[in-house]
């Protein structure tokens, strides 16, 4: 049985709400575009002949095929970049404080960038990072984005934000520095031809001419062959399981998402090619998983924007570590390596390019203008109608539709997404994407609270408010603090920490009784999660206030205020996701702090209320 703590005045003192053992979080999402599961969902971007956005086009502009069939548009939305001269400063907050409160509006587009290290050699990463740094140092306001870094697995680096310090100190510090891929032949210049010539020009020197010692070399270039050959297959794994759970923590985003992938090489593509009679024919062995990501990106609004981080391409043949030997002892390998060169080159930007159309995005490739392609990326992506349908066929039975939109005026460019599969969107077996095992128990899909509570995830800021976070002492503890709910073997020592609330009641629904007595109904949730975004601890609670309407007014001036703790080990990287949610709205406010800008912060005397936090400007 849930206990409610109820308050009679919460703006004289601090509320601390009761925790119900074992209490779950199942309120369900309102949102229109969740309830139909048979709507289709598709972004379209329009530029002119010189590439600029074109704005103001109505839905009568647009005609929608689905196979050939046309298809009614049945809601239809245009989206533009923010203007930065509407958006108001941040709020300066004092040392402990945060708050969910943003000039950026929630309504645009969250844009991803993906570091891609696996792929790529460590000679191409620290440009890259130079080249994201000018693009922040210039970046328009407003621009909401999260980076990610890819190794042999999935690391999110920083979570959607649009304040530019917080990017910048991602990529200065030590989680965005370059990184030796264990899978790339050569991590600092690469896989390209005639990266190994020096050992085996070596090996020849040591063998010479004769029969056996010929055939150990061809035994060694086999060897090498096969080893090249099983790194690309780890590496295609490795690359394809990350975009599979990248697509996952996304499908619970809502709106558009612009995958900006900056890699050396792109070993896989993960979309399927429509032309064929099994479109996914090419990647038997792994087709479930290539159709289950295909299908994630595609039903999360996810357009991808390759960027080649090798910038303009050089043929390896002529680069000053190559020695030449192997060309004077045989006259044909030099047009062999450079016909691969070019080969695999092309196969790389005809998949860069797939991915993109296929996605609605675009490829950027051979070029050293890296911070241009992003500035790019983030525009297109920024300005596009969003149309919603329909489709006349109902028969779910795992096709592949490919989606058509034309115009009547000429000299424009369409860019969206070129079909979907057509699975059945009740079948548990086709919706495994809704699942998020890094969020707690008790959630459902599409939950509003659910979606804010997501590690890393953008802050909603519905409800606004402020959180003041310190150690509730300076002492560590064996046991969590009361209410906790804690995952399977967490283990201590723990540093208790206390989070005060201070809600702006603006974006609460207190609805008055006949009495004039308004009556408040808050849920209070703190997460703790791990680097890795697994979940380690949670405290969530209840709050009910009753206010006479004689006082009400005043709440309304200095905000709802009250106090949770929750135990954070204290060996390791984690990060505190606050939550607020009123449960007569289904109305949402979150915010993210990493547990290290607070932990050295003066501890609160014992049971001490503490300041007010500030929330957003009045």
């Amino acid at each position: 049985m849930s206990r409610l703590f109820s308050c009679s005045l919460i703006v004289a003192s601090l509320c601390v709400p009761a925790i119900a053992a074992g209490q779950s979080v199942t309120t369900e999402s309102a949102a229109n575009l969740r309830t139909d599961v048979n709507l289709v969902v598709l972004d379209v971007a329009v530029t002119d002949a010189h590439k600029n956005p074109v704005h103001s086009l109505t839905k009568a502009d647009f005609t929608l095929l689905e196979d050939g069939h046309a298809q009614a548009i049945k809601s239809f939305e245009e989206h533009t970049s923010a203007e930065a001269a509407t958006l108001p400063a941040l709020p300066k907050l004092d040392p402990g404080t945060y708050t969910n409160y943003s000039p950026t509006p929630a309504s645009g587009a969250l844009n991803i960038l993906l570091l891609d290290t696996l792929n790529t050699p460590m000679k191409d990463q620290p440009v890259v990072r130079d080249q994201m740094l000018k693009y922040l140092k210039e970046a328009r306001p407003g621009v909401r984005m999260a980076i990610f870094g890819l190794s042999t697995q999935l690391h999110l680096l920083q979570g959607f934000t649009s304040n530019p310090e917080l990017l910048r100190a991602v990529l200065n510090g030590k989680k965005g520095g370059a990184k030796a891929s264990p899978l790339l032949n050569d991590p600092i210049s690469g896989d390209q031809p005639g990266a190994d010539d020096l050992m085996m020009d070596m090996a020849t020197d040591v063998l010479g001419n004769s029969p056996s010692g010929a055939e150990v070399l061809a035994n060694m270039q086999q060897f090498e062959a096969e080893q090249q050959s099983f790194q690309l297959q780890l590496r295609a794994r490795y690359t394809l399981d990350a975009l599979n759970q990248l697509g996952r923590y996304l499908s619970q985003l809502p709106g558009r998402k612009n995958l900006i992938w900056f890699s050396g090489s792109f070993p896989i593509n993960i979309l399927p090619d429509g032309d064929l009679l099994n479109p996914f024919s090419v990647v038997a062995s792994s087709e479930d998983e290539f159709r289950e990501t295909s299908n994630l990106l595609a039903r999360s609004q996810v357009a991808v924007y390759p960027i080649d981080a090798r910038g303009l391409m050089t043929m390896p043949m002529m680069s000053a570590s190559n020695s030449g030997s192997k060309y004077a002892r045989n006259p044909t390998a030099f047009g062999k390596d450079l016909s691969t060169f070019y080969s695999n080159t092309a196969d790389e930007n005809s998949t860069m390019n797939r991915m993109a159309e296929a996605t609605g995005g675009a490829a950027y490739y051979n070029t050293n203008g890296l911070k241009e392609a992003v500035e790019k990326a983030v525009e297109a992506g920024s300005n596009y109608y969003t149309l919603t349908y329909t489709p006349t066929n109902l028969n779910w039975k795992g096709d592949y539709r490919k989606i058509e939109v034309k115009m009547d005026r000429q000299g424009l460019t369409l860019a969206y997404r070129r079909g979907y599969y057509a699975d059945d969107p009740r079948s548990k077996g086709h919706h495994e994407e809704s699942r998020n095992p890094g969020t707690g128990p008790g959630t459902k899909p599409y939950s509003a609270i659910h979606t804010a509570m997501l590690r890393g995830g953008p802050d909603p800021t519905e409800i606004i408010f402020g959180a003041n976070i310190r150690p509730s002492s300076g002492d560590t503890e064996t046991a969590l603090a009361p209410g906790n709910q804690a995952a399977p073997k967490t283990t201590g020592p723990y540093r208790r920490y206390a989070v005060l609330f201070s809600i702006d009641p603006k974006g609460i629904d207190c609805p008055a009784n006949p009495d004039g007595v308004h009556h408040c109904d808050l849920e209070s949730i703190t997460f703790v999660y791990d680097a890795d975004g697994i979940l380690f601890n949670t405290q969530t609670g209840r709050l009910t206030a009753d206010i006479p309407a004689s006082r009400f007014a005043a709440l309304l001036q200095s905000g709802i205020r009250f106090r949770q703790e929750i135990s954070v080990p204290v060996k390791g990287e984690y990060f505190l996701r606050i939550g607020v949610h009123d449960m007569a709205t289904n109305r949402v406010g979150a915010v993210e702090v990493p547990v290290y800008a607070v932990s050295k912060l003066t501890p609160w005397a014992a049971n001490a209320p503490g300041p007010a936090p500030a929330v957003a400007p009045k």
